[in-house]
């Protein structure tokens, strides 16, 4: 069974009002505990690589994962490369095999964006692979994208329809105040919804995304600090805001925080409880477990997305 594109579930996403899940994953229990999640929640799914991921465990381990992820399961999944920062990047994975890219020209002035977003889309088109853009600057850091809070922007939304429509982009990441890593505001969580409506009011049907949506859920802050953890005031995005975006149009929903916070505390959990114990099999299947919950609870309470596979 071959990898497929997102725009069908997408289509599907828009039309049910809900959100399907983009995972990054980086070695073997997160691809496993991911895709255990959305067979047993029969529930649509992407996996998405960051150029962190690919530097560390390479790109050919993760396709051989990711196809051995689809004979064991039988998923469809939908491959996307997370953050392509150029033109070469985004072609090594089109040519590796992806089935969906994004290329982020969010740093450069607006008609660079278009231009470089254009040229990844051209060529992507030709092989079937669809193509994410970002418009807006989202604060925080995740691998190599790293933007300060004073330099985030939102997205404009007369701006995104103009990008849309000269692009082609298959579909857009906005900012709304989301962020990457573990802090996201100061003071009380808030998303601007005023943007995420009027884009779909002025481009009704057209899927957006959300970057930084993880939630950050206290429970595996306070373990990981419990264990030697320092994540004071961490804080994510309230579940209930993403239910509500993913109605709203929001068709995928980036989660990746989350999933490091889950399966780091329980390996810290492990060797806090059995500090002799250096059998990496004992520390991973309980990680790996960690992973399939949070995933599991992503799908049934934030992204809503349970048999819509």
């Amino acid at each position: 069974m071959p990898l497929i594109t997102s725009k069908e579930m997408f289509k599907k996403a828009y039309e049910g009002g809900y959100a399907v899940g983009a995972f990054n994953v980086n070695n073997m229990e997160i691809i496993q505990g991911i895709t255990e999640a959305a067979k047993e929640e029969n529930a649509p799914l992407i996996l998405q690589v960051s150029a962190g991921a690919r530097k560390y465990a390479k790109h050919v381990y993760l396709m051989k994962l990711v196809e051995a992820a689809i004979e064991d399961t039988g998923l469809n999944i939908c491959l996307h490369l997370d953050h392509g920062e150029d033109f070469e990047v985004c072609k090594s994975c089109i040519d590796g095999g992806f089935s969906s890219v994004m290329i982020d020209g969010s740093k450069y002035p607006f008609e660079e964006n278009i231009a470089l977003t254009k040229q990844v889309i051209e060529y992507a088109h030709e092989k079937g692979v669809v193509v994410e853009a970002e418009l807006g600057k989202l604060a925080g850091i995740e691998d190599d994208v790293n933007v300060d809070a004073k330099d985030a922007a939102f997205t404009d939304p007369d701006q995104a329809v103009e990008f849309i429509e000269r692009t082609g982009c298959d579909s857009l990441a906005i900012a709304i105040g989301t962020s990457h890593g573990a802090y996201k505001f100061k003071g009380e969580p808030r998303l601007r919804f005023d943007i995420l409506e009027k884009i779909t009011k002025l481009k009704p049907g057209f899927p957006l995304v959300l970057h930084g949506a993880s939630t950050v859920l206290p429970e595996f802050v306070q373990l990981c600090n419990k264990y030697g953890g320092n994540l004071p005031g961490a804080q994510g995005v309230p579940e209930e805001m993403l239910k509500k975006a993913g109605a709203m149009g929001a068709c995928k929903i980036n989660i990746d925080t989350d999933l490091r916070l889950a399966m780091t505390a329980s390996i810290r959990k492990h060797f806090a409880e059995k500090p002799e114990d250096f059998d990496p099999r004992q520390y991973l299947k309980p990680a790996r477990e960690a992973i399939k919950e949070m995933v599991r609870h992503k799908i049934k309470n934030v992204l809503n997305c349970s048999d819509r596979a």
